[in-house]
């Protein structure tokens, strides 16, 4: 499958430091230590919708991890799925009457062109669950060798307790995952299963829905197993970062990072475990369930600049829960409007400390707000708003347009 077109990057004069993100398990700042290329998978959407603000602020956020990487020195290999087949694809195919390849496809190029407009870099490797197929037999195949799969009717399970280590991705106890494993796709009440948590690995073939053929007849893959496979075939093991929304913590990542384990024992499935938070719209989680969703390409076909909603996302530390309100938009479009003045002028205050504290911002937990904080300082002395104007530095615009553009994926 195909990605979206790359951004021309400029290259800095100057290199980041090393970079730590936020690992879940450890629940502490944990510093990067790439070895050879950085290697970053994040989970990507099951394309039954258009791709909402909630979305959008999950690879904003790995964006940023990606950038401060190739900042630091390191070259990246990025990779992302596609849930091109599912549940939810299928459903919602069925009930506004297309054909659910037809809508996989719909979408998917919808979330290019959103990728696109928000300049976010490409993954080396873009891959559909549908052509992920072979790879999630093979290692379908190493699960069954170990013992760890067994069937219920036509359907093949994993038996999480396989998994020495079933639960140190997220720390949570089993009352919890119990509680929140039916609402995100599991299956706890089924008759004929060794362990309530245990997850579909190959879903045998129903009527009506597109099915392959496999070693234990036509079905198609669960969810998990898919990243999973994905993953292990253009990263390896114990690959840098695994990212995602929090919501992903439970059971997806715990269950990929279960699947990855037995598979290869001995071989963790990430070293660090990452996740964003949540974007809440009226008063709830921004969510397709609940229909209270802002769509990026509503926003774009709204004359909004692109820049402006990347510009209010990284407001927020990607860590953070919070709700979108519309003003925060407007306010974006302004500090842009703002901030282009300033550069405008071509000379502007010293630039090298601002490239400093943007590059030191995104290396601690990818901390946009603080980096975003030092351009609005930078602005504001340039412009004159905080005193006197300050045009000492005659080459300030040029270093500073290029640390927005390399570090915060902005061109202003």
């Amino acid at each position: 499958m195909r990605a979206w077109p790359s951004p021309d990057v400029p290259t800095l004069p100057v290199a980041g430091p090393p970079v730590a993100v936020h690992d879940t398990p450890s629940g502490g700042l944990v510093t990067t230590t790439p070895d050879g290329a950085a290697r970053m998978y994040v989970c990507g959407i099951t394309p039954y919708d258009a791709t909402h603000l909630g979305h959008a602020n999950t690879y904003v956020a790995f964006d940023l991890l990606n950038r401060a990487w190739r900042n630091a020195g390191h070259e990246v290999t990025y990779v992302q799925n596609v849930t091109d087949v599912d549940d939810p694809l299928l459903e919602r195919a069925t009930k506004v009457h297309v054909d659910w390849v037809e809508l996989a496809e719909r979408e998917t190029e919808l979330f290019r062109q959103d990728m696109t407009a928000l300049r976010v870099l490409p993954p080396a490797h873009y891959i559909g669950a549908v052509e992920s197929i072979p790879l999630v037999i093979e290692l379908i195949k190493r699960l069954e060798e170990a013992g760890s799969v067994y069937r219920v009717e036509d359907d093949l399970y994993f038996s999480v307790t396989a998994d020495p280590a079933f639960g140190a991705e997220s720390g949570w106890t089993r009352e919890t995952m119990l509680e929140i494993f039916p609402e995100r796709g599991g299956d706890p009440d089924r008759p004929g299963k060794k362990d309530p948590l245990d997850c579909v690995v190959w879903r045998g073939e129903r009527e009506g829905e597109p099915s392959w053929d496999s070693p234990w007849g036509p079905g198609r893959p669960g969810w998990h197993v898919e990243c999973t496979a994905i993953a292990q075939e253009h990263l390896g093991g114990a690959f840098d970062v695994q990212g995602g929304g929090s919501d992903l913590v439970f059971p997806h990542h715990e269950m990929c990072a279960g699947h990855a384990q037995v598979a290869v024992p001995g071989t963790a499935f990430a070293q660090i475990y990452s996740h964003g938070g949540m974007v809440g719209y009226d008063g709830e989680k921004m969510s397709k369930s609940r229909g209270n969703l802002v769509f990026v390409s509503a926003l774009r076909n709204s004359d909004v600049d692109p820049m402006a909603i990347r510009l209010a996302l990284m407001r927020h530390h990607y860590r953070a829960d919070w709700e979108w309100v519309d003003d925060e938009l407007w306010t974006a479009v302004d500090d842009l409007d703002r901030w282009r003045r300033a550069l405008s002028l071509g000379a502007g205050a010293p630039a090298a400390p601002v490239v400093t504290e943007v590059l030191a911002a995104l290396a601690n937990d990818l901390d946009a707000p603080t980096a975003v904080a030092a351009i609005d300082r930078w602005v504001a002395s340039t412009l004159g708003t905080d005193g006197l104007a300050d045009t000492s530095d005659p080459d300030a615009a040029v270093q500073v347009l290029a640390v927005l553009d390399a570090a915060l994926g902005l061109a202003v």
